[in-house]
This record gives structure tokens, sequence and C-alpha cells, in this order.
């Protein structure tokens, strides 16, 4: 359902990676990630099970089952993550099937695809992101919780 072509790949791995270490950047207050990075799943690896961390991730390879950080987790573009999610804040180009919650912040940049549901109080999505699934935004003050499983809403941002 949701392939891409080269003809949506127009922009270069390293221009979409400087795009994730910005987002990432604003997300960590200005922070650079590469010093504050505690784990890093390669571009060649799977991974089955539950990853817990404390800080900041990195997954460029394929992960199933759960994730949990109490820090920011950096999906890149090759990454292939079908889980439930759970960090502080997200920032993914990458392909994202579960549930996902973030406590502060979501950032979906292009050409992320996102199928599942979401609950974070701020999310962001840059055109040409795909999304299909429910967000739930918590009342300020709120707890955020694993996401609710609500009527699925299909949206492609910047679609004609």
């Amino acid at each position: 359902m949701f392939e891409r072509t080269d003809e949506q790949n127009h922009e270069t791995g390293t221009a979409v990676m400087d795009r994730l270490r910005d987002e990432s950047a604003l997300t960590m207050g200005g922070e650079t990630v590469d010093q504050e990075m505690t784990a890093h799943v390669g571009a060649g690896t799977e991974f089955r099970g539950v990853l817990r961390f404390d800080g900041t991730i990195r997954i460029d390879g394929k992960v199933d089952g759960e994730i949990h950080t109490e820090g920011v987790l950096l999906i890149g573009r090759t990454a292939v993550i079908r889980a439930t999610v759970r960090a502080r804040s997200i920032v993914s180009c990458g392909t994202v099937i579960g549930d996902m919650a973030a406590t502060e912040k979501i950032a979906l940049l292009e050409p992320a695809i996102l199928k599942g549901s979401v609950t974070t109080p701020l999310l962001s999505m840059e055109t040409g992101v795909r999304f299909m699934g429910s967000l739930e935004v918590p009342e300020p003050g709120e707890e955020v919780t694993a996401p609710h499983h609500a009527p699925a809403v299909k949206a492609v941002a910047g679609a004609n």
C-alpha cells in the first residue's frame, strides 16, 4: 500500500539525515544529537523484542516489538518499525506501523510513512508524509498514555 518510487525520492539520503538531525536538535533544545546518542540500531540490523533506553536512540534498521525511551527516538529513512513506540519525543523519516505515544512531540519528515494510532500533545508533519491512523491530543496536564484505538483517519500531507 505504501511503496516509495524513485520519483518520490527526489531528495538525497544526506539531505534527509540533515533534516532529521536539525529537527532532533530543535526537539532537544539545541543540543547536538551525536553527543547525546545512547543507542543506534544500524541499517542492516533486525531486532525482535522490547528495546528500553533512557536517552536518545536512532533506528535505521528493522524492529518488531516495542520501543520505550524517556529521551528522543530518531527513526531514519531506511527504518522499518512494526512496534508499539513510546518516547519523550519522536522524529521520523522512516516507516512505522504501530501505535506511537510521545509526551512532548512527534515530528514526521518526508518521506515518512506512519500507519497507526498516535497520542501526543504536538504533531508536525511535512508535505509528502503518508499518515493513516488516528490522532489523540491530550488535554494540557493530562498524562500521555498508549494510544486509544479510535476510528481511522486517512491523510496524506500535501495531497492534491
